[in-house]
């Protein structure tokens, strides 16, 4: 992974686990440096970021560590993403919300403008990019 692209990364992670970044400016500061996808872990607090060209970063969530629900609700998930997509809260609350949901982890397919937040047995939830459909 490029220098330039670890650098976008980092930024990102420590200004939304601060709470002083919105999804939609991470998305594009990381489509902006070339970076293809995510994937966040909650299990592992970690998210690891993919380029193009196979290489990849993984970074800590740096979260306190929360319980994961054992029922996913992709309810519980849409209100926490329309929540946030308002601006109501922001990456740490939004996590909070998301494990409480049963969300384990998601995927962020910036290429495929969207997102894929999955649950402890195999369920899941797809959110697309305001405009993406």
């Amino acid at each position: 992974m490029k220098s330039e692209q670890k650098q976008v990364i980092q930024e990102c992670a420590a200004l939304s686990k601060s709470g002083q970044i919105d999804f939609g400016n991470v998305v594009g500061r990381l489509i902006r440096a070339g970076v293809e996808r995510y994937h966040a872990d909650y299990s592992r607090m970690e998210a690891t970021y993919y380029a193009p060209d196979g290489s990849s970063l993984v970074v800590a969530l740096e979260l306190e560590v929360m319980p994961i629900s054992e029922t996913f609700s992709a309810a519980g998930v849409e209100s926490a993403v329309r929540q946030a997509q308002r601006g109501e809260i922001k990456f740490p609350q939004f996590s909070s919300q998301a494990t409480e949901a049963g969300c384990v982890g998601y995927f962020v397919q910036l290429s495929g403008k969207c997102v894929q937040y999955f649950g402890r047995n195999g369920e899941m939830h797809t959110e697309w990019f305001p405009g993406a459909k």
